[in-house]
């Protein structure tokens, strides 16, 4: 402990046994009989009354609360019982029986100066608050005992009420604010400083809550107040148990100097009860009060301030990425601001990644620019993963360019679009097409094929070729027959791929992207919007985001318009099955005797192909054998059996 708070300890203790003293006095007098006396008002010694020095918890308490000098002594006296064991004595002699030792409501209003009945009506301060609580159904006669996260803050120790401790989360500042959102925070301080009386709520909306809630901390920091925050997840829904949680919130506030901040980022849109239980919360806790939300919330009666906390510019990142890296940054030509293009992290994050990279770095022994490089550009993916791993499937991308067997103008045509996705910095940022506006920034395309051509593969290619993580999203799973919630889960993957511009892979195009229809009712219009909003995400998209359809001709023009690539995936010719066949076996497969060109009679397309020879190497592994044209004849017929398809003398009449 500090000597200032150790000063301040003692001082707070001298004055809390002073004021106990006081009240001390008035039982005995009237424990005596003796003559009421007004009692005069404690205050600290005078060579102790020093100026900046922090008031006693005592007298904070009394004027943030508006107790009165008669509420202040109820207090006290519920106090002086629990400090001080010769107080329960004094108790039971001044209500005349020794086994009433607890104060009562009776003994106050006898003995204390300047006794109001009102001072314990439910709606007065000592009930409304929770400091004081009577043990019983008469209001006079029933012992009352002083509240314990009261006593101990009279006393000078502070901690959270017990009852909220599993509720809160103290948030301390780590970091620094980038400039436009140090602005920001600036900004809604000043609207505290000037509120006259209640203060507004502040709400702040976006799609990063570390961003948020390092805005939040440095709104408190400017005012003078810590921070603790809970999740509108744990709200009650009983409005009693929910009036019960605003009140505490309240009081610890109060005590303990700080607001609150109501993490409503995880609240499903369209949950009335929850949506119910936030607005009764934000009414009801009068306190400091901070919101985060994706979406604005609607309020009833207190004041809310809505502010947008915006992702951090690219410059602002790089800004970020040189603060954080020191001197290593000027090693990293070009490599700082592609970062800050490719991923969109605040800097609490590009500090952890920064810690990240130099230990991946030094532990392969590699200190050179391409190492740290590198690892910075790891630990970037790492940072961004967690938000969507919990909404789509992650794919390990194993597939590179040699595994792909396509015609010329389609490797082109992928090649085309890893260029583009490799050189967005160079394009966007350093020549100035993102000053242009956001729409179309990102890289869009369509790989149409029928299943097996090699469409997935062709993702997996890209991800391997750019180093970046590659998500599975099954549109079909996406779309929802309730209005609305197609729009909400799109916008999840979207906001949650945004922060490392993941390669989101939407597979079943066809479920979503129909001809338009004729709008005849409003299911009809409803799903030409969700067709638009996915269009929308997907030109502001600043990633790459890839429809995969089987059947193109069923996708309506207008759409077709609005995608940068489209990339035909045709079936392959015997001389790509051929080579398709060369390359299926992994080196470290055993095989006899196959003839790749015979194999390519098998009217089948890569995807056909590689699950035949999966089949034939169980067949072989399991006979002890080296992988025969014999076991890839018996995973044929499997596979066409399953494909619901005759296998033909055309096909394996040669080698059968």
């Amino acid at each position: 402990m500090s000597e200032s708070v150790s000063d301040w300890f003692e001082f707070n203790q001298r004055h809390l046994v002073a004021a106990l003293g006081q009240v001390r006095e008035a039982l005995e007098r009237h424990a005596a009989r003796e003559p009421e006396e007004a009692a005069p008002r404690v205050a600290p010694p005078a060579d102790e009354a020093q100026a900046g020095r922090p008031r006693p918890a005592l007298e904070v308490l009394c004027e943030r609360f508006g107790l009165s000098g008669f509420e202040r002594g109820v207090l006290l006296l519920c106090a002086g019982v629990e400090l001080d064991a010769s107080f329960a004595q004094l108790c039971a002699r001044a209500q005349g029986d020794p086994e009433r030792q607890q104060p009562t409501f009776g003994l106050a209003l006898a003995a204390l100066p300047g006794a109001h009945w009102s001072a314990l009506s439910p709606a007065a301060p000592l009930r409304r608050w929770r400091l004081v609580e009577v043990a019983g159904d008469s209001v006079t006669r029933s012992p009352l005992r002083i509240d314990e996260r009261v006593l101990h803050h009279l006393a000078g120790l502070e901690h959270l009420d017990a009852r909220l401790a599993a509720l809160a989360e103290p948030l301390r500042q780590t970091g620094e604010l980038v400039p436009s959102q140090r602005e920001l925070a600036e900004r809604l301080a000043a609207v505290w400083l000037q509120s006259k009386s209640q203060l507004p709520a502040l709400q702040l909306c976006g799609g990063e809550g570390d961003d948020k809630r390092a805005v939040a901390l440095h709104v408190c920091a400017l005012v003078g107040l810590g921070l603790n925050a809970t999740s509108a997840q744990a709200l009650p829904s009983n409005p009693a148990e929910s009036d019960v949680l605003a009140r505490l919130w309240t009081r610890e506030s109060a005590l303990g100097n700080f607001a609150l901040l109501l993490d409503c980022d995880e609240l499903e849109a369209g949950d009335a009860a929850a949506e119910t239980s936030v607005a009764r919360l934000i009414d009801r806790c009068d306190c400091p009060l901070i919101l985060l939300t994706r979406e604005r919330l609607r309020t009833r009666q207190r004041p809310v301030i809505t502010a947008d906390v915006a992702k951090p510019t690219t410059s602002e990142q790089c800004a970020a990425w040189q603060r954080s890296l020191g001197a290593e940054a000027a090693q990293l030509n070009g490599a700082i601001e592609t970062l800050a293009s490719q991923f969109f992290l605040g800097s609490r994050a590009i500090g952890a990644a920064s810690q990240e990279a130099r230990a991946l770095a030094r532990a392969d022994g590699e200190e050179t620019r391409g190492g740290l490089a590198e690892a910075l550009w790891d630990a970037c993916r790492a940072q961004a993963r967690p938000r969507l791993d919990n909404l789509a499937q992650r794919i390990e991308p194993a597939a590179g360019w040699e595994d792909l067997v396509l015609p010329a103008a389609q490797v082109n045509l992928l090649r085309e679009i890893a260029a583009q996705v490799r050189q967005r910095a160079t394009v966007y940022e350093r020549w100035g097409f993102a000053s242009k506006g956001a729409r179309g920034l990102g890289v869009s395309a369509l790989f149409a094929g029928a299943s097996g051509t090699g469409k997935t593969m062709a993702a997996e290619v890209l991800a391997r070729e750019l180093r970046l993580d590659l998500y599975r999203i099954d549109l079909s799973s996406v779309v929802s027959k309730y209005i609305g919630e197609t729009e909400k889960n799109l916008r999840r993957v979207f906001d949650a791929a945004e922060t490392g511009g993941a390669i989101l892979l939407f597979d079943e195009a066809d479920a979503i992207f129909g001809k338009r229809s004729e709008v005849k009712d409003s299911h009809d219009r409803y799903a030409n919007i969700e067709v638009s909003y996915l269009l929308q995400r997907m030109e502001s998209y600043r990633g790459l985001a890839i429809l995969t359809t089987n059947l193109k001709s069923s996708l309506d023009n207008a759409f077709l318009r609005r995608i940068r690539f489209v990339v035909p995936f045709p079936f392959p010719d015997a001389a790509q099955r051929a080579d398709i066949w060369r390359r299926v076996f992994p080196s470290g497969v055993p095989t006899e005797g196959l003839d790749p060109l015979r194999l390519a009679r098998l009217n089948v397309a890569g995807g056909n192909i590689r699950n035949i020879a999966l089949g034939a190497a169980f067949l072989a592994a399991d006979a002890g054998e080296p992988v025969r044209m014999s076991h890839l004849l018996r995973a044929a017929r499997g596979e066409y059996a399953k494909l619901e398809k005759p296998l033909t003398d055309a096909e394996v009449g040669s080698w059968a």
